[in-house]
């Protein structure tokens, strides 16, 4: 039953139709040949429940917050910020992309929509002062992996939706991951420079900086606002990211003045685009997810795969190189839906905080999003860039390996995600 349902996705994908085909289309022919006795309406009832949670509002919300700040001059004046006091220090131009993608994550929680907002002014500026163009290509779409580990990640929402998990809980928790790769970046870029003798850029006098700083300030107000917001009890993650809208309107049309209120209505028809598509893939893992369930396929997957009386390590190794291998073909919304129910489960048992069982999935949803063949980010870059798919991936391996090795350490140290949610 499994293996005639993943061929049937398999060859539908193959036939280059959408994921949303395949992921439907495959539990579909499962309940129709091997569960005679189940009304097939059943599948149309799962399907609106998997798009019926309260959480689910947020998404749009956070897009639509993340299309307004990528048109408008949010991203400039964060890059303007990081800039002014390490764009002067060796590698600072690439230390500068690596905390503005990070900065930027942590309002649109879209590793897409970073590469898109930070990529195109900044790979200018890399170029400008001596780096190769496959270097600063690579170094973007991987420093906006960040982007789906920082609050308000869109990948941690869909993962709180299959297990109930507190968002605000795996929001706090991805923090330090984040953080993490910001100082793996950094220090790369710190030895690549001087290995390349990159031209170091002129340091900016102390009221320059206070001047771009005060210009950063509202930006900046965007993380402050979800996370005190949401862990201090003030408002849910929903109303986050409503009042995140607000202030990114408030921002860009009345402060900045970069947006027009009349150019509001077409920026909401391309985050409803976007929107659209992620709540069709919602709803067809929620539909997947029940068959799958119901044909208890997770546990015959598991059994073979875990075993009987797995660890609570090996079963965190096991989920990264699925979730890993996944993300390097297909959306990481769509692996997160379709590979999280089967797994949860079993790490849960197993004695997985869910919280740290949150963050090693996103964690590796943001790593496959950026490797080759087939990662999200990757299309993206080669798109906003005009570059083919071999310039795009050229500079990627020592950034992969270093997230390989940040990935490793989340795994093994638990802390790492969850010493936030401890201390407060």
């Amino acid at each position: 039953m499994a293996w005639t349902m993943l061929a049937i996705m398999i060859i539908l994908l193959l036939m280059g139709l959408p994921m949303m085909i395949p992921l439907i289309v495959g539990p579909l022919v499962i309940l129709f040949f091997f569960m005679d006795g189940l009304d097939p309406t059943i599948m149309i009832q799962q399907m609106v429940e998997g798009i019926s949670s309260y959480v689910l509002l947020a998404v749009p919300l956070f897009i639509f917050a993340a299309d307004i700040m990528a048109t408008g001059r949010t991203s400039n004046r964060l890059l303007d910020f990081v800039g002014a006091f390490v764009g002067h220090l060796r590698g600072g131009y690439a230390i500068t992309t690596a905390a503005a993608c990070t900065l930027f994550g942590s309002i649109s929680g879209s590793t897409q929509a970073t590469v898109v907002a930070i990529g195109k002014p900044m790979r200018e500026r890399l170029l400008k002062v001596g780096y190769k163009d496959s270097s600063a290509i690579a170094l973007i779409i991987n420093a906006s992996d960040v982007a789906l580990l920082i609050p308000p990640s869109i990948g941690m929402i869909i993962y709180a939706l299959v297990t109930g998990t507190s968002v605000g809980d795996l929001f706090v928790a991805g923090i330090g991951p984040g953080l993490l790769i910001f100082i793996f970046f950094a220090t790369y870029a710190f030895i690549h420079a001087k290995m390349h003798n990159i031209p170091l850029a002129d340091k900016l006098p102390w009221r320059q900086r206070g001047s771009v700083t005060l210009k950063a300030l509202l930006p900046l107000g965007f993380p402050v606002i979800i996370i005190y917001g949401i862990y201090g009890g003030h408002f849910t993650p929903t109303e986050a990211a409503g009042i995140s809208v607000l202030y990114a309107i408030i921002l860009e049309v009345i402060f900045f003045r970069s947006i027009k209120l009349k150019q509001l209505p077409n920026i909401a028809l391309s985050s409803g685009i976007v929107t659209s598509a992620v709540f069709v893939l919602v709803a067809g893992g929620q539909a997947f997810s029940w068959v799958i369930s119901f044909a208890r396929i997770p546990r015959q997957m598991t059994d073979a795969v875990l075993g009987t009386d797995p660890s609570a390590l090996y079963v965190l190794l096991i989920v990264a190189l699925f979730f890993f291998i996944g993300c390097m073909f297909v959306d990481p919304i769509v692996v997160i839906l379709i590979l999280t129910p089967i797994f949860a489960p079993v790490a849960f048992e197993a004695g997985v905080d869910p919280v740290h069982l949150g963050v090693v999935i996103t964690f590796q949803a943001a790593l496959g999003s950026a490797t080759p063949p087939f990662g999200v980010d990757i299309f993206t870059a080669s798109a906003v860039f005009n570059k083919s798919y071999l310039d795009v991936i050229r500079g990627t391996p020592p950034y992969i390996i270093m997230l390989l090795i940040v990935g490793m350490l989340v795994i093994l140290f638990e802390d790492i995600s969850l010493f936030l949610i401890k201390l407060f």
